[in-house]
């Protein structure tokens, strides 16, 4: 008997040997930088095809080793727990994996074929699927299901980058607006559930959780840091370290110090007082943006969404059947408001008064338009008996013709993400909590800027701004925009304000402290302006050095808080208008003739794009994977 090596591709060809040019792929690595990133774009676009094929194997797999058993099979090691292993043996990997391998592959299949179709074209990457897998699995059964699937699908078609945070908000947002009384009772049973739990680990340190609201959380995580950060550059601690020792001096009540090595009179951090810390520090804030309808509740749904347009829903008797393509309202329009849940320390309890003009006016009603996809007419459905048996007699039927009774909103939680409205309420009834809306309700254009430095944001384009790109901007950034710089798109001239950036709402963008520096002495040129198809959106790019373009966030604040859109702000004081000048006070002096030309080279490189943009509005070559 002849053994046969796994892994040692004997009965195929292997990858080095293939035709490089009938995969799109040269012949060597050995590449201009350039051509290396077009290359690596193409090859992240075969990784994403490959791992959609890897998955409709799976898929088949289960179909013919698990389905005709799955109901009945009683066995410790059932039709499932099998197949995972014969998939682990076979490719050495954990069963773990080979089963998180067979659950993504299902639904995909089951549940989210449209998101499986972005999979296969390259418009999502592998590392994506695992979340919008997880985030929805909630869904499954529901006749909404399908829905959810064509929502996100579309969102994932936009152009534009993804980080794994805008990833998560974007389909939270899709699952809680189409069934928020199923989002409701999930987020009682888990508060419920909340649990304190202590894991052993191993050379005698140990693991707490603490599962509670995000709110908590939150608060709580802002508290550490702030302690944390109570050292001097000299300590030897890294940040995660600093924090743990931060965190148990808080429940300890103990002191909290810096470790350098220099004596306690040359260091004032050596010995920090807990309470007198918490004492005599400001008052930790976290902002919650929402939209002012989902502070009074849900409202009912327009009559086109009671009757539940899914494929996998029953027709109503004696009506004609619903069809597969239909306009639905996806998002309920309002103005947007900024709520801070302000948590204090045990000695301070006073929140703190709302500063005036933080920001919105009131948003008209609007739909959008969604075109429902039928799972059965897809052509690259795996199941053929798909496309054969009518809605009626699909695995996930629903037994009553009612679609959405009631359309509710949700709030972005910095730091955490998207939460239900309900939970939105909950945190607006906390006597701590300072609601502030973004305007006086009326058309009167907010104002952009400081009466005494055209330079600084107004409190309401601050906060708009941040409400606006949630996060920082920079393709794959994941920090809030709570936490980030407020930076000028195009370079703010102090000596010269008429040569400069403008201080306004399409003239600012949230940049993390890492990529404001990268921007500000690096070779990176960012734009952004209003996308000619939808004024009210910006449009908004990197080009890295070497010349490629790449998009910014597909996914922004306007697509969770539409009212956003309708917020006007005045237009910046001009620059040319002298401004009193304050006594005893000259104006700094710069060095003028290389920062100018670097200004005016970054001006000239946003023109061309905008030119090449507006020739060919975003063009496939300039639209990379959403790493």
């Amino acid at each position: 008997m002849a053994a046969v090596q796994v892994g040692a591709r004997t009965t195929a060809t292997p990858w080095a040997a293939l035709d490089h040019a009938a995969l799109g792929l040269p012949t060597t690595t050995a590449l201009p930088s350039p051509q290396a990133l077009d290359t690596l774009v193409h090859a992240a676009a075969g990784v994403s095809y490959l791992k959609w094929f890897e998955y409709q194997l799976a898929a088949a797999m289960h179909a013919e080793l698990v389905e005709p058993f799955e109901d009945e099979d009683r066995r410790e090691l059932d039709a499932f727990t099998r197949c995972a292993a014969t998939i682990a043996t076979t490719m050495s990997i954990t069963p773990f994996a080979a089963r998180t391998l067979l659950t993504d592959a299902v639904a995909l299949r089951d549940r989210l074929p449209l998101v499986a179709q972005c999979l296969r074209d390259g418009i999502v990457t592998p590392h994506h699927i695992r979340t919008i897998v997880s985030r929805t699995e909630l869904i499954e059964g529901q006749c909404y299901a399908a829905l959810v699937d064509a929502d996100i699908a579309r969102a994932l078609r936009k152009p534009g980058s993804w980080s794994p945070a805008r990833m998560e908000i974007m389909v939270d947002t899709m699952v809680h607006r189409r069934d928020p009384d199923a989002v409701r009772a999930r987020r009682e049973a888990a508060k419920r559930n909340r649990a304190f739990t202590v894991e052993i680990g191993r050379d005698g340190m140990a693991t707490t959780t603490d599962t509670r609201p995000a709110e908590d959380t939150a608060l709580a995580a802002a508290a550490v840091h702030r302690l944390a950060a109570q050292v001097c550059p000299k300590d030897t601690r890294s940040k995660a370290a600093r924090a743990s020792d931060a965190h148990y001096a808080l429940l300890t009540r103990t002191e909290f110090g810096c470790d350098c090595d220099r004596p306690i009179t040359d260091c004032r951090y050596k010995n920090t007082d807990v309470s007198t810390f918490a004492a005599t520090a400001p008052r930790i804030v976290i902002h919650l943006v929402t939209d002012t309808t989902t502070l009074t509740g849900p409202v009912p749904a327009p009559e086109s969404d009671r009757v539940c347009r899914s494929p996998q829903h029953l027709p109503r008797p004696d009506t004609d059947r619903v069809e597969a393509e239909a306009d639905v309202q996806t998002e309920p329009t309002a103005s947007a408001v900024s709520t801070e849940s302000v948590a204090t320390d045990s000695v301070a309890t006073e929140p703190g008064a709302a500063e005036p003009g933080a920001a919105d006016a009131v948003t008209p009603d609007c739909t959008s338009t969604a075109k429902l996809a039928d799972a059965a007419a897809d052509p690259t459905s795996t199941d053929p008996s798909a496309r054969e048996q009518p809605a009626a007699q699909g695995p996930h039927g629903c037994e009553e013709p009612v679609g959405l009774v009631a359309v509710d909103g949700v709030g972005f939680l910095a730091g955490i993400g998207i939460i239900s409205g309900a939970h939105v309420r909950d945190l607006a009834a906390d006597p701590r909590t300072v609601i502030r809306p973004l305007g006086d309700g009326t058309d009167t254009p907010l104002p952009a800027t400081q009466p005494s430095n055209p330079y600084r944001p107004s409190a309401a384009l601050d906060a708009y701004v941040r409400a606006r790109d949630q996060f920082c901007t920079w393709p794959g950034c994941n920090k809030p925009a709570w936490e980030a710089d407020l930076d000028h798109i195009t370079e703010y001239d102090h000596h010269d304000p008429t040569r400069g950036g403008t201080t306004s709402a399409g003239g600012l963008g949230a940049k993390c402290r890492f990529h404001h520096l990268l921007k500000t002495f690096g070779d990176f040129v960012d734009d952004q302006y209003p996308d000619p198809t939808d004024p009210s959106r910006l449009i908004r790019t990197i080009t890295i050095p070497g010349g490629r373009t790449v998009l910014g966030p597909a996914f922004t604040g306007h697509d969770v808080h539409p009212g956003l859109d309708t917020i006007v702000f005045g237009d910046p004081p001009d620059p040319s208008t002298p401004r009193p000048s304050r006594p005893g006070l000259t104006e700094r002096t710069r060095p003028a003739p290389r920062t100018e030309q670097k200004h005016a080279r970054r001006r000239q490189e946003r023109n061309r794009n905008r030119l090449r943009n507006a020739i060919e509005h975003h063009p496939p070559d300039d639209t990379p994977p959403p790493f």
